[in-house]
């Protein structure tokens, strides 16, 4: 099983470890809630929006028919579910990296690193940074796609990329806080950029499924600490200590 199966695996059973479960579930509830008031405040204004906008665009170049009409109303109501959903996605992932990542780091240890050794090469104020910084440059791209998203063969692909993106960069930060020194950390990531971005993109498809994309940033934060972790103690092993 190579790094990526063996996080997917090892995160599986830490789901129903109560400390994951007492700890995250409030946040995901107030993702879950906002989630469900901004559908029911803005799902009529957005999918209007969306569908005056390319009706626009395609009588003012001469395009617009009956069959494209229907066309448009359609995809319209694709691109504003698709968008609720990815909010929520962001949203939930934004509560379990904040307020989480120090849970995961725990439940992971126990069970599967014990005697990692912990050089507290981060903290907490670095760790809200990081999330800052990645949803500055998040957003911006996330509105670049919401034009895709009118065509799904094309804006679903661009969502899962992103998505993924979005899911490594908030996590492998606090994934590897407690346990890496500065030097230490810059290093696996470095060495694991292809297998955090092969988990975030075997990850993000769950975004896109109601209900589950509320669950699925717990399971996601859990798989990218044990595969930091995993990647922090292989370092460790191949180098040398000094004395």
């Amino acid at each position: 099983m190579n790094s990526v199966g063996r996080a997917l695996a090892r995160a599986a059973p830490l789901l129903l470890d109560p400390r994951v479960l007492g700890l995250v579930m409030l946040p995901l509830a107030a993702a879950a809630g906002l989630v469900t008031t901004l559908a029911l405040v803005f799902w009529t204004p957005l999918l209007a929006a969306i569908t005056k906008a390319v009706a626009d665009a395609l009588t003012g170049a001469g395009l617009m028919s009956a069959l494209l009409t229907w066309l448009v109303t359609t995809g319209g109501s694709v691109a504003a579910f698709l968008l609720l959903l990815l909010v929520a996605g962001a949203l939930a992932l934004a509560a379990i990296a904040v307020l989480a990542g120090p849970v995961f780091t725990r439940v992971v240890e126990a069970r599967y690193f014990p005697g990692l050794e912990r050089k507290r090469g981060g903290t907490l104020w670095g760790g809200a940074m990081n999330a800052v910084a990645t949803f500055a440059v998040w957003v911006p791209l996330w509105l670049l796609t919401l034009p895709f998203l009118l065509v799904p063969m094309v804006g679903i692909p661009l969502s899962l990329l992103l998505a993924a993106w979005l899911s490594q960069r908030l996590f492998r930060y606090d994934a590897l806080a407690d346990h890496a020194s500065e030097d230490e950390r810059a290093t696996v990531l470095r060495r694991a950029r292809g297998r955090l971005y092969a988990l975030g993109l075997t990850l993000a498809p769950l975004s896109f499924v109601p209900f589950v994309n509320l669950l699925a940033p717990l399971y996601a934060g859990l798989a990218f600490t044990c595969l930091c972790l995993d990647d922090l103690g292989a370092l460790r092993a191949r180098t040398p200590r000094a004395g």
